[in-house]
């Protein structure tokens, strides 16, 4: 358990020092890491160097200071590592304070260069003068110069069977691959929402302070996962509301605006209703809410829908507060995924203006403008029945009250319920099995699906584009050969029907005879066809002058023909004998 660092009579700490932690018992969201240390301590295999990452405040130097506890635990059963540090050994309280002689502390932020680092190899020659072990710990070691990590490889890869190495950084990144490769690596997690709540709650207790849970919610996801983060907001919040943390004080101290007053906006945009959506954002300003941190809040909160909709179970998140559960789960019911999708491109990019805007509420103003009147803006099915004067879909002219906002029914396209997607398309049909002996191509275009099916690419290359065919018959061919083609295809043919069908096959080849087109440039001539006659199509072309630059990408068809001709029948043997 983690244990004040303080008595009554000593001067006042904060909470993410009164409270940190002297033992992985009080290490809060590392479980992995706790465990695997734990089991390299019973087993004896203890690495000489570690590294630790993370993002700010999840606890890298606590775990430094508590493995160096570990390290040079020193009791009555004598010299021994270990992690179970409930009592203190003679080593430990001069830890904790930072003033044991074997145990270095380094910020490389501050001690960047060759120079530093040759203090640390020279000083690796010379035993620990009490401790078992000489530990270093360098913070933020991202920092060191190249020339002071190259300093560093030799003593880091063999070093004294006393020194223990500990490195902790937020940019794991840029910490050379060479001293990541000689480091047993662990990467903190943030903690999440459920178990830093839950450890706020207890500091709480402790120091005898009331509180709001929805206060608390607020402090939590403003702390994005890191304790000293959230500690220190709460240590903040207590201090602002005199002795008591409450949902009011918390939000003017973090300028954020009332979340029920963010949905009523988010509402109101999505309904197109500008009016009342500037009278909010305006309130919210008076308030005290910054117009970047309401534009903001309006992303958290289109992003909280959107994920609700995909995961209902997001909604469960203990972070929420109670609007924010329920409503917005019901927004996510109605609200259709595009007009989501597009709320948050506008407000993406809205952040980014309000940001670097001179007048930052004018710009958010200019933004809510932006997304209310694209809540106006058809869908592809209305815009094109609106093209072909065809009636618009029911769905689309669906009406909602707009009880909370004090509107009476408005035309609410953007909360229509969303039909159920079709399938892109449907699972072909398993074909039947019919027992026959081989198969037996009856046309040039059955020839080359048989090629495919035998996954043969040279063969079904050479028919689509190499080949002219100009006559089929039952076990007989007739092709010519196109410009530049290879004329051992036809020997490669042949021995391939015989291999696929069981009997031979004449495939001969014609030079007298006009030959047509190969199937590859059928199939190149039909798509600029259909280019062309798509493009002649009256809607095609309202679409096209609707929407200046754009322009043709694909024709499907809805049914499809063979696009080869029928070839003539070969003539009989008898009759060529003749």
């Amino acid at each position: 358990m983690a244990s004040p660092e303080t008595s009554a009579s000593s001067p006042y700490l904060v909470l993410a020092r009164k409270y940190r932690p002297l033992s992985f018992d009080g290490l809060i969201g590392q479980d992995a890491m706790v465990q695997t240390l734990s089991n390299a301590f019973k087993s004896g295999r203890i690495h000489h160097a570690f590294i630790l990452t993370g993002v700010r405040g999840v606890g890298k130097t606590t775990t430094a200071r508590i493995l160096a506890r570990a390290f040079n635990y020193e009791g009555e059963t004598g010299r021994h590592p270990t992690l179970d540090l409930a009592k203190e050994g003679m080593h430990c309280r001069a830890i904790i304070e930072g003033r044991h002689v074997d145990v270095v502390e380094m910020d490389a932020a501050s001690n960047t260069g060759i120079n530093d680092i040759r203090e640390i190899i020279d000083s690796v020659k010379y035993g620990p003068v009490s401790a078992p072990y000489k530990v270093y710990i360098i913070d933020e070691v991202h920092m060191l110069s190249t020339a002071a990590f190259n300093g560093l490889l030799k003593t880091l890869e063999e070093p004294p069977p006393y020194v223990k190495f500990i490195f902790a950084t937020t940019e794991i990144r840029k910490v050379p691959v060479t001293i990541l490769s000689r480091c047993m690596r662990f990467d903190l997690r943030r903690v999440s929402p459920e178990l830093m709540t839950a450890h706020l709650q207890d500091l709480l207790g402790r120091e005898g302070i009331e509180y709001e849970p929805e206060a608390l919610a607020m402090i939590v996801r403003a702390g994005e996962g890191s304790v000293r983060d959230n500690q220190s907001l709460l240590d903040q919040a207590i201090s602002h509301g005199a002795g008591k943390v409450t949902a009011a004080t918390v939000k003017a101290m973090l300028g954020l605006g009332d979340r029920a007053k963010t949905i009523d906006l988010f509402e109101s945009l999505m309904l197109g209703d500008i009016a009342t959506a500037l009278n909010s954002m305006r309130e919210l300003y008076d308030a005290g809410a910054d117009p970047h941190t309401i534009v903001a809040d309006l992303c958290d909160f289109t992003h909280l829908v959107t994920r609700i909709k995909i995961v209902p179970a997001a909604a469960d998140d203990v972070s929420l507060t109670p609007d924010e559960r329920t409503r917005g789960a019901e927004l996510a019911q109605k609200l259709p995924m595009r007009a989501l999708t597009r709320c948050w491109q506008i407000l993406f990019k809205g952040y980014d203006e309000v940001a670097g805007a001179g007048n930052a509420l004018q710009a958010a103003e200019m933004v809510l403008i932006r997304l209310a009147h694209a809540a106006d803006l058809p869908t592809p099915d209305e815009l094109i029945a609106k093209l072909t004067n065809q009636p618009v879909p029911r769905a689309s002219l669906v009406t909602s009250p707009v009880a909370r906002n004090g509107g009476g029914p408005q035309a609410m396209r953007q909360l229509a319920p969303e039909t159920a997607p079709r399938p892109a398309y449907e699972p072909a049909a398993a074909p039947r099995s019919a027992p026959q002996a081989g198969p037996n191509p009856q046309s040039y275009v059955e020839l080359i699906a048989l090629a495919g099916e035998k996954r043969d690419l040279i063969v079904k290359r050479a028919l689509e584009a190499s080949l002219r065919p100009i006559a089929f018959a039952d076990g007989r061919l007739e092709v010519a050969l196109a410009e530049g083609a290879d004329p051992g295809i036809i020997q490669t043919l042949s021995a391939r029907l015989k291999a696929w069908t069981g009997r031979n096959w004449m495939v001969t080849v014609s030079g007298s005879t006009p030959a047509g087109p190969t199937i590859k440039e059928l199939a190149e001539a039909r798509q600029q066809a259909e280019f062309s006659a798509a493009h002649e199509d009256p809607l095609v072309q309202a679409i096209l002058e609707t929407f200046p630059g754009a322009r043709i990408a694909n024709v499907k068809l809805r049914e499809e023909t063979p696009s080869l001709p029928g070839l003539p029948p070969l003539p009989d043997h008898e009759e060529e004998d003749e």
